[in-house]
This record gives structure tokens, sequence and C-alpha cells, in this order.
């Protein structure tokens, strides 16, 4: 069973991860660049996830608790897969 502090640092630094690339990605040179953050972005995303899934796990989540937070973070997943999916096809597009 791993410690309370070592799943919930891991937790905030993926979380705070997602932001900190959509941010970045909002000031992106180019929309390679912009694709690339976005990426990252859904990847943390998907980490945090885990995260949760794994405090919940050892019981440093109430169901309530985790069905919020994960239903939350489900959301971002739901929003950087379609961006990320739009933008690859906009960027083959233009490839065309």
């Amino acid at each position: 069973m791993q410690s309370v502090s070592n799943l919930s640092n891991q937790l905030l630094r993926a979380g705070t991860s997602i932001g900190a690339n959509n941010a970045e990605a909002t000031n992106a040179v180019s929309r390679q660049d912009f694709r690339s953050k976005s990426y990252i972005a859904l990847k943390e995303a998907r980490e945090s996830l885990y995260w949760i899934d794994l405090l919940h796990r050892n019981g440093y989540l109430t169901d309530e608790q985790h069905h919020s937070i994960y239903t939350d973070c489900e959301e971002l997943v739901k929003i950087l897969v379609s961006r990320c999916k739009k933008l690859d096809e906009q960027l083959n597009e233009e490839k065309k």
C-alpha cells in the first residue's frame, strides 16, 4: 500500500500538468506545437485517472469522492481526445 502523500503528489503533478500544457497550447507557435501540447495534456489527464483510481483502491477516497473526481477528469479526457482528433484531421488535410 502506497502512502497517501506519494499518491496525492503524483495526482497533483499530473493534474496540474493538464492545465499547464493547455495554457502552453493556447500560446503555441504553430499548429504542430498546439497539437503536441494538447497530446501531452491528454496523456496527463489519462495518468490522473490512474492516480485517482489508485487513491480510491487504497482507501484514500470514498466512493462518492472517487466518482465525482473521476467523472470530471473523464470529461477532460473526452474534450482533449476530441481536440486532438480534430487537430489531426486538420493537419492531414493541410498536407494534401
